[in-house]
């Protein structure tokens, strides 16, 4: 029987935050005695900030957390919300966090579960008693004092009883923790067997994939080198999911004109996209358009001013040394366009090109524009755009008179048409709102203004989005598959290795508009625990490179301090469920042990000599 030691960690100094050290972690053990971190190690659920009058968020934590199973053989997970650095929280004085989850993969909105009682609690335990169909949460005050509530579902919150004060707690969990190998910096909290599946699937989901095995088809009908090259391997991972490669394949034994049967070797290859790519690059965008690639970013090798762009054949030549770079909008005071030239993204909008970015005039303060390129405009050409556009609300006017925008992006959902971007107040400031996600609905003929209300889509509330008092929801990009719409975002410091993307979800068919219908994952899904040798990753985008991969570009940096913003690209997998993954570096992806192939082909009658 495997089981799962929940735990928090304790802080790092400039490494690990009390951000992020004090939140839910988990492992998994075979034997009982030596657990294996979870997620890298790093958190997998924040305490929810809470926000003040002035709309301002105050970070939050948590300690002593508490695993146990529900009726249904789910997962309950409870524990102390704590300010951020894990001190006692007024705010949640007599309360404590409650998740709820069918395989710990997936988490039901956390809840403040309020125990009537006016204390400030210090540990907290629960367990269902299945001889009165109730659970127990039992916990203990400041003053050493323990307590009882009961309750029949957890998802009622107003059905808990008042607490009832016993002599002990019955569940403590220090006794089922003492003499295990825990993961580095682990703060224990308790411990609940699971089943073998359950222990495959948390693998599975928790930890990085990686390339298992290499199959290519034993037989290959060919009558020309083209056949065989068009042959590709399929790799399998870890959790049984699988992608195609391409396979350099030696057909130099083959005579085409004889028919027969050869053998023959190959090597399966992927693009090598070696980091960092591009320095001082952040931002960055990678677009098809008839027939070329080009590469657009926020250049901080020149202050961030003007948008610059790279074009190329394939993809590799838009890093090739020497390659060539267009200004195709300067400064211009004439049309207001001074500083903060932030986050160009091209977007194929109505069937016509466009960039979305932000600028600033004299006075700092970026805001959302629009550009068009014009028809049969050449994109290298900076007299082939239009003139940018502010983007307005439905009512013409602007987004904001008092804040800045930032990072908008666009996406087609099914024939409608969305852009989503980031909104933040009084920035610097002691009453900082902070950056929030913002998502309306726009016409393609005019996708500079908005035609719904503006709707708050996601806020810094967790302790990896509000690390260290960056409170950023930013650079906010979709991926579209066949079942979901994804928004990958990012959260930390935009310019520090705290810098991580995050994930929002929500099924094809509801309503884009409607918060209540999307998935917000609870930890994010690249940070500089995913990849060796790069901190912040962050500020995302997708494209399809010339061999159908769909892969992800982002910024990232080469020392944890200190070093300027390079561009990075990688392929993004699916896994076994068909989501997202985006921390497959390139060892993981492909196994070079698995590399070398090998197959049968048989030669047909050749066409040429028909």
């Amino acid at each position: 029987m495997s089981s799962i030691l929940v735990y928090t960690r304790t802080p790092i100094p400039d490494s690990y935050s009390t951000y992020l050290a004090y939140s839910v972690h988990l492992a998994y053990s075979n034997d009982g005695k030596t657990y294996i971190p979870l997620n890298r190690n790093y958190g997998v659920l924040f305490a929810k900030a809470t926000v003040d009058s002035r709309n301002v968020i105050n970070a939050k934590g948590l300690r002593k957390p508490y695993i146990f199973r529900t009726a249904d053989r789910g997962f309950g997970i409870a524990a102390v919300k704590t300010n951020f650095d894990g001190s006692r929280d007024p705010e949640s004085r007599g309360k404590i966090l409650l998740w709820l989850s069918e395989d710990l993969v997936k988490f039901e909105e956390q809840v403040l579960l309020d125990l009537r009682k006016d204390a400030y609690v210090e540990r907290v335990a629960c367990h269902y008693d299945p001889t009165t169909g109730q659970y127990q949460i039992e916990w203990q005050d400041s003053e050493g004092k323990c307590y009882r509530n009961v309750m029949r579902d957890l998802r009622d919150k107003d059905s808990i009883s008042s607490p009832q004060q016993v002599a002990a707690l019955p569940c403590s969990s220090s006794s089922s923790v003492e003499g295990l190998m825990a993961p580095e910096g682990a703060v224990p909290g308790n411990i609940v067997e699971i089943d073998s599946d359950l222990a495959k699937k948390l693998r599975e989901k928790w930890l990085p994939l990686e390339n298992t095995a290499i199959e290519v088809p034993g037989l290959i009908h060919a009558r020309s080198e083209e056949d065989v090259a068009a042959v590709h391997a399929t790799a399998i991972y870890s959790d049984g999911s699988t992608a195609a490669k391409q396979v350099k394949w030696d057909t130099s034994a083959i005579d085409f004109s004889r028919p027969g049967t050869y053998e023959v070797k190959g090597t399966v290859v992927q693009e090598k996209y070696d980091f960092p790519l591009a320095v001082g690059y952040a931002d960055p965008v990678i677009i098809r358009w008839k027939g070329k690639y080009y590469f657009i970013a926020t250049n901080d090798n020149v202050n961030d001013i003007g948008i610059f762009v790279r074009k190329g054949d394939r993809v590799s030549d838009l890093f090739a040394e020497g390659v060539a770079e267009y200004l195709i909008l300067d400064q211009d005071e004439s049309r207001g366009l001074i500083q903060t030239f932030w986050a160009p993204e091209f977007h194929v909008i109505g069937g016509q090109l466009y960039i979305l970015f932000a600028v600033s005039g004299k006075q700092w303060g970026p805001q959302c524009h629009v550009m068009r390129l014009k028809e049969g405009g050449e994109i290298t050409d900076p007299d082939s755009w239009d003139d940018p556009i502010r983007v307005v609300k439905k009512d013409g006017t602007y987004l904001t008179e008092t804040g800045i925008t930032l990072d908008m992006t666009y996406l087609d959902v099914e024939g409608t048409s969305y852009v989503i971007w980031s909104e933040r107040y009084r920035i610097g400031q002691p009453d900082d709102s902070g950056s929030m996600l913002y998502i309306a609905t726009v016409d393609p003929e005019k996708p500079w203004q908005l035609t719904s209300d503006p709707v708050l889509l996601s806020r810094p509330l967790y302790g990896w989005e509000n690390n260290e008092r960056t409170i950023n929801n930013e650079g906010p990009h979709p991926l579209i598959t066949d079942s979901h719409v994804y928004i990958t975002y990012s959260g930390g410091a935009a310019n520090g290795y705290t810098y991580v993307i995050g994930l929002l979800a929500i099924e094809k068919g509801k309503d884009l508009l409607d918060v209540s219908n999307w998935y917000k994952a609870p930890a994010p899904v690249l940070s500089f625990y995913s990849i060796e040798g790069e901190y912040g990753p962050g500020h995302n985008a997708f494209f399809t490179n010339e061999h159908g991969d769909v892969m992800i570009t982002y910024h990232a940096e080469p020392t944890m301090r200190g070093s300027k913003r390079c561009t990075a690209i990688r392929r993004v997998h699916f896994d076994i469920d068909g989501e997202p993954r985006f921390d497959l570096s390139r060892e993981r992806d492909l196994n070079n042990d698995l590399a070398r192939v090998a197959t049968r082909v048989v030669v047909e009658k050749n066409s040429v000599s028909e």
